[in-house]
């Protein structure tokens, strides 16, 4: 049975059949929907390079945060509908303009789909690594389907306690699911491993975006992901929140940028812990300019 009869692809399993119509909380149908395939430079270091990551933004989002930077492709769905032989040329074309990898940004929801794109684009001659970026609220039998298909995995790891998974993202089990979903990214491609130019090749980078004022459950989230982890992942620690969504207006806690204070403690905290492998922000990052335009480039 086509997984699309009976959605079961995220957490939320919502058993909805895509295949007839039906909408699910993602709010995705049996079809891609892309919002822009451009070669970006905004990631870390060993994703941008010098040519960029060949990002590929997928409209609708399995989380929808109230603080979401992408809401207009996550919640309000902007974006084109494609097929998957589109797509894998989307990945072809990315290529020929010299990306360092395909990065798949919020692709949960069209796993199937992306799966039967990679598969005819490496036919085609596609040998960049893939990347699977995502924001952690994964079942680890979507992460198991992809064996053989990714390279890079690039999740968040948004929460610690269940509380917050559920005001701010309607995610109950948030913690469970990203902790079980890691487990098998890791199994998948084992340790970092990087190429001359220090470009990655294979691994696991797991960011965490610090939001304000909750400075102590990113400390609890560091702690058990290296006292668990180690080094088999790579950490980057994030201090670009942008309160851009009308929705934090009943969250006053979130409608802020975070502090410097906040971010320079959890940094010296992970170092303290002896983290020494991974990507810390430094300069002005809280910018919408960072957000990339979601226009259709490289759809149209």
């Amino acid at each position: 049975m086509d997984v699309l009869d009976c959605c079961t692809l995220c957490p939320r399993n919502c058993k909805v059949n895509r295949n007839q119509g039906q909408i699910g909380y993602c709010g995705a149908t049996n079809h891609l929907k892309v919002a822009r395939a451009a070669l970006h430079f905004w990631e870390e270091p060993s994703i941008s390079g010098t040519n960029g990551s060949g990002a590929v933004f997928f409209s609708h989002c399995s989380m929808k945060c109230i603080y979401c930077q992408n809401y207009e492709i996550s919640s309000q769905a902007f974006g084109q509908e494609i097929r998957v032989e589109d797509l894998a040329n989307i990945f072809l074309k990315l290529q020929q303009q010299k990306a360092h990898n395909i990065n798949l940004v919020t692709p949960t929801h069209f796993v199937p789909l992306i799966s039967e794109a990679i598969k005819k684009a490496k036919k085609q001659g596609l040998t960049i690594p893939i990347i699977y970026n995502s924001s952690g609220y994964e079942k680890k039998e979507t992460i198991e389907s992809l064996k053989g298909l990714i390279d890079i995995y690039l999740p968040d790891f948004k929460y610690f306690e269940d509380d917050l998974a559920i005001k701010y993202s309607s995610a109950p089990k948030y913690f469970t699911y990203a902790l079980e979903s890691l487990d098998a990214m890791i199994r998948q491609v084992g340790p970092p491993k990087f190429d001359q130019d220090g470009l990655l090749k294979k691994g696991v980078i797991v960011r965490h975006l610090l939001l304000p004022n909750h400075l102590d459950d990113s400390k609890k989230i560091i702690h058990k992901l290296y006292t668990t982890y180690h080094d088999k992942i790579l950490f980057s620690i994030m201090n670009q929140y942008t309160p851009l969504t009308s929705q934090l207006q009943k969250f006053p806690e979130l409608d802020q940028t975070v502090s410097n204070k906040e971010y320079e403690e959890l940094v010296e905290y992970a170092m303290d812990l002896g983290i020494e492998h991974g990507y810390i922000q430094e300069g002005e990052t809280q910018k919408e300019s960072f957000i990339p335009p979601f226009n259709l480039e490289g759809i149209r």
